[in-house]
């Protein structure tokens, strides 16, 4: 057992020490979103007594705004993908009609495309609709481009759902629709859980697009409006604020993954085990 702890002992040592790197950053910036300016020059690393609460109420004026907009644009989004993509995966998974495969490659196919390619015309169709600077310029896209990987994940996990499921289900009467909602949605729960957070991830976190297509300052989102923000308090003497509007608009994302991660954990173990 001690030979087992020596030889395991650098291992450990390394992985403490990519650990601490991994979170000092996060643990620095809330320290820092609690100093004054002369906290902040003085005693650049470590902790100051008493904390700035302050910061956060100016911080919290300024971006609140961009925080409700990205709830909404992000919100809107992941319920479109999960409508939309666990359909059509039912529909790829477990029905057989002419062009199946073909269509389905077809839309995998359309992973290998890099999104700035789809910038540009995008955006022209976009503007061609009369939808710049609302928030279906960001809504609609953020639908569609999440489909391609929703649908591919999706579809395997409902192919590999046992069929004596469905075909006693279909024995006491189940309609498509009864299979659909009594069947394939509650087992697929941990991959739409899992596909909620990373579109959610994606969308919070755009900053390109909301950029090109929202000249509107109060329809930002939080990936825009954070950027116009700390060059407002960019600064030596604006620090706490700005460090504090970084802690807050990264609340919302770890309050989400804590609350879903067990789904989270389990949707990726599901499509590991049935891909």
């Amino acid at each position: 057992m001690s030979r087992t702890l020596r030889h395991d002992l650098p291992i450990h040592v390394i992985l403490g020490i990519l650990a601490i790197l991994t979170f000092y950053p996060f643990v620095f910036m809330v320290i820092t979103s609690f100093k004054t300016s002369p906290q902040f020059i003085h005693n650049f690393w470590g902790v100051t007594w008493p904390p700035t609460v302050a910061n956060y109420r100016d911080a919290w004026h300024r971006i609140s705004i961009y925080l409700a907009n990205s709830t909404l644009v992000s919100g809107a989004s992941v319920v479109g993908v999960l409508a939309i993509s666990s359909i059509s995966a039912f529909v790829f998974a477990r029905f057989d009609f002419p062009g199946r495969e073909l269509l389905f490659f077809a839309i995998l196919s359309l992973l290998m495309i890099p999104g700035v390619l789809t910038l540009v015309p995008a955006f022209l169709l976009i503007k061609s609709f009369g939808l710049l600077n609302t928030y279906w310029a960001l809504i609609l896209p953020y639908i569609s481009g999440g489909q391609i990987f929703a649908i591919f994940i999706l579809r395997s996990f409902i192919a590999s759902l046992p069929e004596e499921l469905f075909e006693s289900a279909r024995l006491d009467g189940a309609s498509t629709l009864r299979l659909f909602t009594s069947i394939v949605l509650p087992l697929s729960k941990p991959i739409l859980v899992t596909i909620a957070i990373m579109n959610i991830l994606s969308t919070w976190n755009d900053y390109v697009w909301p950029l090109v297509t929202i000249p509107d300052g109060r329809r930002w989102t939080i990936s825009v409006g954070i950027v116009s923000f700390s060059s407002q308090y960019g600064g030596l003497e604006n620090w706490g604020p700005m460090f504090a509007g970084f802690v807050i608009a990264s609340i919302p994302l770890i309050i989400l993954f804590l609350f879903t991660m067990r789904y989270f954990i389990a949707g990726l173990t599901s499509g590991a085990i049935k891909a």
